[in-house]
């Protein structure tokens, strides 16, 4: 087989392949076998009709059409491999003329991955913001333990910002129901938003039995529209929070005493802030390396498909448009240089490391790692998880080599950083972190205690969480309650 390649511009080649009707031979073998199980000829079981029947009573031609349709998609993926090119999207192949004795010549023009040149990217200098706990983030965080701790008690008064309210929803248009406008025995948080513009001014003094109209824009179904909503108080909860003292701090957490937590969070907060810097070096490293790129060419007509298919339900303006299509552009060149660095340093992705990256997706999507694996394999997105991957180890050995300090100056310690954004000796470390392009971090492996306790970590959420569904129900019972009472 011989290839010759044809530039159409940098991401679009034509591919021209020629090859000797002799080495079709095992691909014709091939295809005399399949019509032959699929035939029926009197005097021959299925499966056992000879080639010279075949070519009797289907046709020498159609043998070949046959093991030509069989032979061209892997001829292609040897050409394009012997070429080193990527493709970015299925190829258009002509249909060839193929005769008897005849050479095989067909054409394929296919979008490719653009030839460009690995930019500076060792070395790269960066700075981030200091390391710093300032009192708010401490007293913030105790805020929301305490409210976590907190109870909540009906009161007799007009509501209040902050407080907690038992409402019902009627949304009409003109008078009529809005379908879908209607709710009852709503649980809501006074100032939180999120639910219907203008709620929380409507809800200003209200007390419970007390009912206001008001104006606003639907979003959904009925997005744009404005219609007429009325709001009714069924009671009024006040958040009642725990003294903070020792006894709290016994009941909040494993220490006896207020001093003790306090240390406990302000720890937990410099080891945020630890990640934050992490990936802050790690973003400013990234879109230096893609500065040192300059420009990258991209697949316009791919671009362009891509668009059309996300808006084909009509959904988003000409500024969405214009989003995602920025992102797009951005997401590309972000993986042909990765992809660039992976090929020239020959990174590898290790069982390990795969295994490592799927447990923590499953954990983010709560589900079973062995299910979305399973799901990779048979969508056959396995390939381009392992692409992700070796990307974010591209991007992690850029951020290794570069130089970050702080705005004071001082050298941040990334390779002794933990996933959980404490530091550790330097003996302990085999390997540095690698910072992924989705944000997370990737560790070299992830024995079975560690893969047990992320398990266990992700049950845990999913009972806290059912568990605060469990309290918001009881709260929403209470409330009926008061409500016949009264």
């Amino acid at each position: 087989m011989k290839s010759v390649v044809e530039t159409l511009n940098p991401t679009k080649i034509r591919l021209a392949v020629e090859v000797p009707f002799a080495e079709l031979e095992s691909n014709i073998q091939s295809a005399y076998k399949r019509i032959a199980a699929q035939v029926t000829v009197p005097g021959f079981r299925k499966g056992k009709v000879p080639p010279m029947v075949i070519d009797q009573r289907i046709g020498r031609p159609a043998v070949l059409e046959e093991a030509v349709n069989e032979a061209i998609p892997q001829l292609y993926q040897d050409a394009m491999r012997e070429n080193e090119l990527t493709p970015l999207a299925q190829p258009e192949i002509d249909q060839p003329q193929f005769g008897e004795g005849e050479d095989l010549k067909f054409t394929a023009e296919v979008t490719v991955k653009p030839k460009i040149e690995l930019p500076e990217w060792e070395g790269l200098e960066v700075q981030v913001d200091d390391l710093e706990v300032a009192d708010d983030d401490i007293s913030g965080r105790i805020d929301e333990l305490r409210a976590r701790f907190g109870t909540l008690v009906t009161v007799e008064r007009a509501a209040a910002d902050g407080d907690f309210v038992q409402i019902d929803l009627n949304a009409t248009d003109g008078g009529e129901p809005v379908e879908g406008g209607q709710a009852s025995g709503v649980s809501y948080q006074i100032g939180r938003g999120g639910m219907v513009d203008g709620l929380d001014e409507a809800l200003a003094d209200l007390t419970a039995g007390e009912s206001k109209t008001f104006k606003t824009t639907l979003v959904g179904t009925h997005e744009g529209e404005e219609v007429d909503v009325e709001v009714t108080v069924n009671a009024v909860k006040e958040q009642q929070l725990p003294e903070l003292d020792d006894e709290f701090a016994q009941l909040a957490s494993e220490f006896d005493t207020l001093d003790e937590l306090r240390d406990d969070i302000r720890q937990q907060a410099l080891n945020s802030k630890r990640i934050e810097q992490a990936m802050s070096a790690r973003d400013k490293v990234l879109e230096q390396l893609l500065a040192n790129a300059g420009d990258i060419p991209l697949p316009e007509e791919l671009i362009a498909q891509q668009v059309e298919e996300h808006l084909a339900d009509g959904h988003g303006d000409d500024d969405h448009r214009a989003d995602f299509e920025k992102q797009m552009r951005g997401n590309l060149t972000q993986q042909f240089v990765l992809d660039e660095l992976v090929k020239s340093e020959n990174i590898e992705v290790s069982q390990d490391e795969l295994s490592s990256y799927i447990i923590q997706q499953a954990m983010r999507s709560r589900i079973d790692p062995n299910q979305l694996a399973q799901q990779l394999v048979d969508q056959g997105n396995l390939p381009a998880v392992v692409a992700d991957v070796a990307r974010g180890k591209a991007l992690a050995l850029a951020v290794e080599k570069a130089k970050v300090t702080d705005a004071s100056g001082n050298e941040v310690e990334l390779n002794r950083l933990r996933e959980d954004g404490t530091l550790a000796d330097p003996s302990e470390l085999e390997g540095v972190p690698a910072p992924a392009v989705d944000g997370s971090f990737e560790f070299a492996e992830l024995d079975e205690e560690q893969q047990a306790d992320a398990a266990e970590a992700g049950t845990e959420q999913a009972d806290a969480e059912a568990a605060d569904a469990e309290v918001a129900d009881a709260e929403a019972e209470d409330a009926k309650a008061d409500e016949k009472k009264a």
